[in-house]
């Protein structure tokens, strides 16, 4: 990814603007990377305007949808941070606010190896004064070829104030062909799996896979669109569902 100069305070001020705004427009739901791979990169002095949606509808339920909209920036050429607000969806009780987050990525390999290594972390700090999440766990990335390989593992656990939960353990993985920048095709696939140090039966265990697509449109000025959805199939919750996701990014 191209490193470019420091971003000045008009730049900035128009993307909280924007962000302000979405929030207003959209109006709960847990971290939502059970539906988006994290892709760690190099993004210095980068600053992006991110939306992202997903929905599921499971056999028995109406569906389930839930917005995000945030800003990030790449303070380093290690160093992602990202500030979002996550919404919730439903017919019954419209679009409201769920949490609002703060993820934090750290690259710690940049070409050394035949892999790419990070660790990402996430707080999530819930309406309503309802407690905080955390997520933290290890990114792998590789490439052969044309064809690159992700691998996610991640701890999640809930410290509400009405119950404590136990440690989760999720992952998450995708392998994508590169072929023309505006369109790449792929696979990703996700999954929780219970406790870290407990599993759940495999009846209970929930795993999702289903074809994606990406691609980066270039503008001007180093700007650029980036996007991706996929459509998953499998379990969410423990049941059967199918899901599509999709997120824009708009880098400047």
């Amino acid at each position: 990814m191209q490193v470019k100069k420091p971003i000045g305070a008009t730049r900035f001020c128009v993307a909280a603007l924007i962000f302000a705004a979405g929030t207003i427009v959209c109006g709960s739901a847990h971290a939502a990377t059970g539906y988006y791979l994290v892709s760690v990169y190099s993004a210095e002095n980068q600053l992006s305007v991110d939306y992202k949606y997903w929905n599921a509808k499971k056999h028995d339920s109406a569906p389930f949808g839930s917005p995000e909209i945030g800003i990030g920036y790449g303070v380093t050429s290690q160093w992602y941070t990202e500030v979002y607000g996550v919404y919730t969806q439903t017919a019954a009780q419209g679009t409201r606010f769920g949490s609002l987050n703060w993820q934090n990525d750290f690259l710690l390999t940049q070409g050394q190896y035949w892999f790419d290594l990070a660790i990402h972390t996430n707080v999530e700090q819930y309406a309503r004064g309802d407690g905080y999440g955390l997520e933290w766990g290890p990114v792998f990335q590789t490439e052969i070829w044309r064809t690159q390989f992700n691998a996610n593992l991640f701890l999640q656990r809930d410290y509400r104030t009405s119950q404590s939960n136990a440690t989760q353990l999720a992952y998450q993985w995708q392998v994508r062909q590169h072929w023309k920048p505006l369109l790449n095709f792929g696979l990703q696939g996700f999954g929780e799996l219970g406790r870290w140090d407990n599993w759940n039966s495999k009846a209970d265990q929930s795993h999702r896979i289903g074809p994606a697509l990406f691609g980066t449109w270039y503008l001007p000025n180093a700007h650029k669109v980036l996007y991706e959805t996929a459509y998953l199939i499998g379990k969410n919750g423990g049941r059967p569902a199918k899901s599509f996701t999709m997120r824009v990014q708009y880098a400047f």
